[in-house]
């Protein structure tokens, strides 16, 4: 992901996260389909059928028409096989609508991750992605190739080896994808693709709460950080206080000495967005 070498990476979270990140030195992946956005994937590979059909439609060829929305159609029951897991975060530093969402309604903490040591630790299953906001998928690369495929295979089959790995690409693309209205969270992604291999040497996790149970990936920070030679302290350069928080800075202060990240302690600072909430 070319441009982010010197950016910073906002991910808006809750102390228990914090804690998770910096006391235990792991950062969770979570499902996609989990997320408060879950619908995208579907809405993505939704878009490219209706490119597909407007396309086809225009020419007459209606068999083809058919062929293509049974083929999509029977794509979607797949969603859970293809579903890939991701960590947040955003281009913004200290930002409402962050806090709203991500934040613990401004109850919680922004850490800021150096966005060049993660693109470095993103390898392999790992990729580290801007978000792409669109709606229309017309003028979308995938679109002409499908469209290109679909126009010269007789066989339009999911079977079709060719067929099977364009709508694998679509997949991977769709984890990156959102609806513009959210596009103010400018937003990055750092993605595992469980299903682009037939392994994946990381047993998932499951998170139990009352309401639900939920699968995630533990990245190891620890071992990223080693891997391209740098500490923890130096991966996160600085924590945010959410603007709605009762956390004591000395107290977060504290908890870094004492867990021997001194360097870090000096980089807290109390968020001054004016996120406060209208009396009920």
């Amino acid at each position: 992901m070319a441009g982010y070498e010197k950016n910073i990476l906002y991910h808006y979270t809750d102390f228990q996260a914090l804690d998770g990140i910096l006391y235990h030195a792991q950062l969770r992946v979570n499902n996609v389909l989990n997320m408060n956005d879950a619908a995208e994937m579907r809405l993505f590979m939704s878009g490219l059928c209706h490119a597909m059909v407007k396309r086809l439609k225009a020419e007459g060829d209606m068999e083809r028409v058919e062929k293509v929305r049974k083929l999509f159609h029977d794509e979607l029951k797949k969603e859970f096989f293809y579903s890939a897991y991701a960590a947040c975060f955003s281009l913004y530093r200290d930002d409402a609508a962050q806090w709203e969402r991500y934040g613990n309604r401004g109850r919680g903490v922004c850490i800021a991750f150096r966005g060049d040591y993660l693109e470095k630790m993103a390898e392999g299953e790992l990729s580290l992605q801007e978000v792409c906001y669109q709606d229309d998928m017309t003028e979308h690369p995938l679109a002409d190739v499908f469209y290109r495929l679909i126009k010269g295979e007789g066989d339009l089959s999911a079977g079709n080896p060719r067929i099977k790995g364009v709508m694998k690409a679509a997949w991977i693309q769709s984890v990156v994808f959102k609806h513009p209205s959210f596009s103010s969270e400018r937003e990055v992604r750092l993605v595992v693709s469980p299903f682009e291999k037939g392994y994946f040497d990381m047993e998932p996790c499951y998170h139990v709460t009352v309401e639900r149970i939920k699968k995630y990936y533990p990245l190891d920070l620890m071992a990223m950080c080693q891997k391209i030679g740098i500490t923890l302290e130096e991966l996160v350069s600085e924590i945010i206080i959410g603007p709605e928080s009762t956390q004591s800075a000395a107290i977060l202060q504290d908890y870094l000495r004492d867990n021997g990240m001194k360097k870090l302690a000096g980089q807290i600072s109390m968020s001054r967005c004016p996120l406060r909430r209208p009396p009920v």
